[in-house]
């Protein structure tokens, strides 16, 4: 399970989610863009900043929720430290 945080080209917006794909659930975040009934279509959040891999689900709902109740502060610092430049991530490429 993978807990994920998406931003916006302009970095005003973090959305933070949870999943068992995630190179899936990224692909379907880039399809919604635009779509207006969706969080992330509305706010065009189709960049990955963050993820962490862990081993269960429920373990993962549990620090999705302790991320969400974190500061904007908080949230932009665990970014920083595991993604110093805020560079969209590649699942493909990426070296972290």
């Amino acid at each position: 399970m993978y807990i994920y945080i998406l931003t916006n080209t302009g970095r005003t917006v973090l959305y933070i989610g949870v999943t068992n794909d995630l190179p899936r659930r990224l692909y379907e975040h880039s399809t919604a863009r635009g779509d207006k009934s969706k969080f992330t279509g509305r706010y065009q959040t189709d960049l990955l900043m963050y993820f962490e891999h862990l081993p269960d689900a429920s373990q993962a709902i549990v620090r999705e929720k302790e991320l969400k109740g974190w500061s904007r502060a908080k949230k932009d610092a665990l970014i920083t430290a595991f993604n110093p430049g805020w560079k969209p991530i590649d699942l493909e490429t990426w070296e972290g």
